[in-house]
């Protein structure tokens, strides 16, 4: 574990250099022990891959005393979590809603039916939150479907656009810019600004499955989506 000072406010905990499932564990594990404790002097946590950035009040706490806390919970027994829930996100692959997915399958020489089926085919883990509200960043995509990034990234990708990213997927919750691939599109929502308690639908280390939706089943969800269904 490495300490390191990113500001007179904040350190980053550092837990491992790569993206495996183990590193990921500790890093949700020291997470949420210390979110649990809602210690008003500190201000916001941030995971990811394998490592955690914690905010904290200057005027309370200082990088030693902050580094002998999580030490402190390092060193404890871990607890035993119930099993994380798992998310089924359906998806329409309809080519007109996933620009990029003959070049994904040009890139990969999988057809059309295979890129779908494998990109179906896992049970994906929820690292971290990034990029803008909500955006899920996916591991355990099939090797054989990773794909580079877009050379010129797209101003505007369509909320509910599902993307292939290096060894990545995910699905974007707004209308943003966005330099990922994009296979598919999801009429599910992601992001509620209005739900101050949980306004995103996936959460670190959660779990996430796609289905396939076909086109009319697309539509008709998206046409009977009504504001704050989607909250769970």
């Amino acid at each position: 574990m490495e300490l390191i000072p990113s500001s007179d406010a904040s350190l980053l905990v550092r837990l491992g250099r790569t993206i495996d499932p183990a590193t990921h564990q500790r890093t949700l594990a020291l997470f949420r022990a210390l979110a649990d404790r809602r210690d008003p002097r500190v201000t916001n946590l941030h995971p990811a891959y394998a490592s955690l950035l914690i905010d904290f009040d200057p005027l309370a706490l200082d990088h030693t005393e902050i580094g002998t806390l999580i030490e402190g919970l390092e060193s404890g027994e871990p607890e035993r979590e119930a099993p994380p829930p798992v998310h089924e996100i359906p998806v329409c692959y309809d080519l007109e809603l996933a620009p990029d997915l003959m070049e994904v399958c040009s890139l990969t020489g999988l057809t059309a039916e295979q890129l779908i089926a494998a990109h179906t085919a896992p049970e994906y883990v929820v690292y971290f939150l990034g990029f803008s509200p909500g955006f899920a960043y996916l591991g355990g995509l099939a090797p054989e479907l990773a794909v580079p990034r877009l050379s010129s990234p797209r101003k505007v990708v369509p909320a509910g656009s599902v993307a292939i990213g290096g060894a990545q997927t995910g699905v974007y919750p707004l209308d943003s810019p966005g330099g990922w691939r994009i296979i598919g599109r999801t009429p599910l929502a992601l992001f509620f600004p209005e739900n101050n308690l949980h306004p995103t639908l996936l959460r670190p280390g959660d779990r996430v499955r796609f289905t396939r939706l076909h086109r009319q089943q697309f539509d008709a969800a998206l046409v009977d989506r009504t504001p704050g269904e989607q909250h769970g």
